[in-house]
């Protein structure tokens, strides 16, 4: 028996998603507008002040990102919403135990520009971050 039935399941969801069964997992960063332009600039970025502090970048699940926003960059503006295929990060991605027992993406080499799927503003509106529909 298995100590971590993690490794099992990744290899399953890989393998169905190269048959075409699954649809690739975004994981989400937000970032403040220097920390995109310093990724977009240099081309890699070992992360936030935080992330750097933490030895790895932080990133959110769909179902995370918003409790993340509202935590860490409450009434914060100019923020961008980066999104990045899990399964293109490789060994490099642990998910390790964060608020409450979750599992969070933990990322533990440079971001790569060339990782980044697609990024957008994440607007704060009447003091609350507007997320794209597809994540609310």
């Amino acid at each position: 028996m298995l100590d971590d039935p993690r490794p099992c399941l990744k290899l399953r969801l890989t393998a169905a998603r190269r048959r075409g069964i699954t649809s690739p997992m975004l994981i989400y960063k937000i970032f403040r507008g220097p920390e995109w332009t310093a990724l977009r600039e240099a081309g890699e970025t070992p992360g936030a002040p935080v992330d750097i502090a933490d030895g790895f970048v932080h990133f959110s699940t769909a179902a995370q990102a918003a409790e993340t926003a509202a935590r860490h960059f409450a009434g914060e503006d100019g923020l961008m919403l980066l999104a990045v295929e899990a399964d293109t990060l490789g060994d490099a991605l642990k998910w390790e135990p964060s608020r409450g027992g979750a599992l969070f993406p933990h990322l533990y080499r440079a971001l790569r520009l060339g990782d980044v799927a697609w990024a957008q503003p994440l607007p704060l509106v009447n003091g609350a971050h507007v997320f794209p529909a597809a994540l609310a």
